[in-house]
């Protein structure tokens, strides 16, 4: 139970750690909760700093889920652990404690996790992300749609009860983060994956 606590503890405190606000600080950007969309993450860092800083915040805040997920493996920790450590290191990335638990959105952070839990499962819901993208051009649609599909991927691929439960809380966070989104889709306002200015954002 100690083991359980510190991981899931340690998962939160990883997840806290934003790489959005970091990257910005190292590569003397503006900080991206006042600029563009105000939303620390990959896509707002993209406008305000182009694509390398948006690059390194979208493989950081992954790493941010796929690490706490691969710890729980190697400790050989049971499936209600590893649910609750992928939730603490999203939570973390929405509610981050050392940035006044202002967070993004946590699309990458969940993907993270997902491939941390088994990489078909990542694989799967990625694949589904560049598809939709690829198709329809808008990101956070893209986003909405391939997690919406990610508790019925995990039913799948692995269908213990508290790891869909764990991707439906998720899912239902990041629908929940999204509702500027959603507005913004319904009447037409959202921007496409060509826009690198304007518009709002999903990570």
């Amino acid at each position: 139970m100690i083991t359980a606590s510190l991981l899931i503890l340690a998962a939160y405190l990883l997840g806290s750690v934003s790489s959005a606000i970091i990257v910005c600080r190292l590569m003397s950007l503006p900080d991206p909760r006042t600029q563009g969309s105000n939303n620390p993450g990959a896509t707002n860092v993209l406008r305000i700093g182009g694509k390398k800083p948006a690059a390194i915040t979208l493989f950081g805040d992954s790493l941010k889920g796929l690490f706490p997920m691969l710890a729980g493996h190697l400790l050989g920790v049971a499936p209600w652990v590893l649910a609750a450590v992928g939730l603490a290191a999203f939570l973390g990335h929405l509610f981050p404690v050392f940035f006044g638990f202002r967070g993004g959105k946590g699309v990458a952070t969940a993907l993270g996790v997902q491939f941390g839990l088994w990489w078909p499962i990542g694989l799967c819901v990625a694949l589904i992300w560049l598809f939709v993208a690829k198709v329809l051009k808008i990101s956070s649609l893209s986003a909405l749609i391939s997690m919406s599909l990610a508790p019925l991927i995990v039913w799948l691929l692995w269908p213990d009860p508290v790891l869909i439960g764990m991707q439906l809380v998720m899912t239902g966070m990041l629908i929940w983060r999204h509702r500027s989104n959603i507005k913004n889709l319904l009447t037409g306002a959202e921007g496409r994956l060509v826009d690198q200015v304007g518009g709002s954002d999903q990570d």
